[in-house]
């Protein structure tokens, strides 16, 4: 494969009227094209997040730059900006034998490639049931190529390449019956399973996708070199495995009958409430859907749930709590959730400050569960463990020793259901995405500082 110099590349963009960004060094800015779907790269109101936002931000923070996202409407047009130039890098970008001018870093992730149909239709057995159907692929993407071979080869279903989509959109067809079968991967199904519960994988594709940032292949591989070298350096000390687990760790938590029960009462149950959910975010200034999450957790919304414990209410006061907040009635919804709500605003300010979001709002709803004093003997063990007490990714993994005698019976707090804690919250994680999908944020909206590096 020709290795272009730096010169006649600049020629060659030259010559196809594009304009190709200046290496970083020299403008001191870091152009990644990303795509828009969520866990990987969202933007709602002015708040930017997901998987690829925050392993851009920590490598441009690396390189000492600023950084620019360029967003591409499909894989076909993210491959586009980079072999044109128009971005430094790409991110998540599917690995291909034949790079087309194009180099990949050591791979972030590997998946299958999978068919998607909705749940009630008849399974598909082999290739020979798809004769007919038609399937849908994002154009450029690595199971349109799958398709477009089996088709070459002898399978007789239609392909239908979609442009400007990404994969949750595409499912959501199948979800509506608007499509008959989409081709996806796995890691996009399980976070569009928490949104659309009624699919089901119809087909595994025959061969795996891996998943890594490309760049252009230009003479001068300066930026790729510092790209491998900080990918393998944040993989080594538990950055990349804590990111990871920011946006993709809960998603195994709650069953397909949960999400279908949530998403039910969403629609029934919730804007009965709403007002006050909303209410209790201008007292705290924490998401309304957030605090709709928690609620949902501790009572499925029901503003007379009562627990064998005497906890009560939409979000599950004890007695004590209920009066220092001054509430008169546990069972009315308003006083519940705006009493609730400052109740964990409060928790999550107690943390030390030295705990970044979203790690202290995770913390702040273990707290919520299990009582601040349960949380610090936690906190106390992971130190004694070597472990990092500023991290849910570690806390998660510590919390459920409360629960052994061991451990337990050196703290004061004693012991503690630390194991149910940890459900608890990557539940409520799951219903929060679950919301922010189909509900609109009130103004204000979430604080959520970036991702900062441990």
């Amino acid at each position: 494969m020709p290795r272009w110099s730096r010169l006649g590349l600049l020629i060659i963009m030259a010559l196809l009227g594009c304009s190709q960004v200046e290496p970083p060094q020299e403008n001191g800015e870091l152009v990644v094209a990303v795509r828009n779907s969520p866990s990987y790269y969202q933007v709602e109101k002015d708040k930017v997040s997901g998987f690829d936002h925050d392993l851009a931000a920590l490598f441009a923070d690396d390189l000492g730059v600023k950084l620019r996202f360029v967003v591409a409407r499909d894989p076909a047009e993210l491959q586009d900006m980079v072999r044109e130039g128009k971005a430094h890098l790409a991110t998540s970008m599917a690995v291909r034998k034949h790079a087309d001018g194009l180099r990949y870093t050591t791979p972030l992730r590997q998946a299958r490639q999978i068919l998607i149909e909705h749940a009630d239709d008849p399974p598909i057995e082999g290739e020979q049931d798809l004769a007919g159907l038609t399937v849908e692929a994002l154009a450029g993407s690595p199971q349109a190529d799958q398709l477009q071979a089996m088709l070459d080869a002898t399978a007789r279903f239609k392909l239908r390449l979609k442009t400007n989509s990404n994969e949750i959109d595409l499912l959501e067809q199948v979800s509506q019956r608007r499509s008959e079968i989409a081709a996806s991967d796995d890691d996009q199904f399980n976070i569009a399973l928490n949104f659309y519960p009624d699919l089901k994988i119809a087909y595994v594709l025959p061969s795996s996708v891996s998943y890594a940032w490309a760049f252009p292949l230009i003479e001068d591989s300066t930026l790729f070199d510092k790209a491998q070298e900080f990918l393998e350096r944040i993989r080594q000390n538990g950055t990349l495995a804590r990111i990871v687990d920011r946006y993709f760790g809960h998603l195994d938590r709650v069953s397909d009958a949960d999400v279908n029960g949530f998403l039910i009462r969403m629609q029934t149950v919730l804007p009965h409430f709403r007002k006050d959910f909303i209410s209790a975010q201008q007292a705290t200034g924490i998401d309304w859907r957030l605090l709709a999450a928690l609620a949902y957790q501790e009572s499925h919304w029901n503003p007379l749930a009562t627990s064998p414990t005497g906890v009560r209410g939409m979000m599950m006061l004890t007695g004590e709590t209920a009066d220092r907040l001054r509430v008169t009635n546990r069972l009315d919804a308003r006083q519940s959730i705006l009493a609730g709500g400052k109740y964990f605003a409060d928790l999550v300010d107690q943390l030390p400050a030295d705990i970044k979001n979203p790690d202290r709002i995770w913390m702040g709803l273990a707290a919520y569960n299990l009582g601040m004093g349960h949380m610090n003997g936690a906190r106390a063990i992971a130190k004694g463990l070597k472990r990092d007490p500023t991290s849910w990714y570690e806390m998660k993994q510590v919390l459920p020793l409360l629960a052994r005698e061991k451990y337990y019976n050196r703290l004061k707090s004693g012991r503690g259901r630390g194991g149910e804690a940890v459900i608890m919250v990557e539940n409520i994680r799951t219903y929060y995405d679950i919301l922010s999908r189909f509900e609109l944020p009130h103004s204000g909206g979430p604080v959520f500082p970036e991702f900062k590096p441990r």
